[in-house]
């Protein structure tokens, strides 16, 4: 079982900036597909940013140029830096990984989630 332990989530006022991580003890880090999913009250999750084995990223356009996806292989962590942040972006952050096996996901984790908060 792999646990993916997020931080970073906090209270930021409009226009603000907060960097989320997501930290695990899985050696095979480099190997997972991992990102970004948010859930808003009374709203369905939704993705944010993902980032593939090999550093490919893709953003919602609801974040594109606001938000940036990264990790670091060697630290086994993976980072949402969130600048120019909006009060829709209030929500609960969850990170993911992704193990495939042949184009198929084999194995699906999820951390904890945390809270960001965007005050106006």
């Amino acid at each position: 079982q792999v646990q993916l332990v997020e931080s970073g989530g906090g209270l930021v006022q409009a226009g603000g900036s907060l960097r989320l991580s997501c930290t695990t003890s899985e050696s095979a880090f480099s190997g997972y597909a991992m990102g970004w999913y948010r859930q808003a009250p009374g709203k369905q999750r939704e993705l944010v940013a993902a980032i593939t084995s090999c550093g490919l990223t893709n953003d919602a356009d609801s974040v594109k140029g606001r938000f940036t996806i990264s990790r670091d292989n060697a630290q086994l962590t993976m980072y949402l830096q969130m600048d120019s942040q909006k009060t829709e972006d209030t929500a609960v952050y969850y990170c993911y990984a992704n193990w495939s096996v042949l184009g198929s996901v084999r194995y699906n984790y999820w951390g904890q989630g945390t809270q960001v908060t965007v005050s106006s």
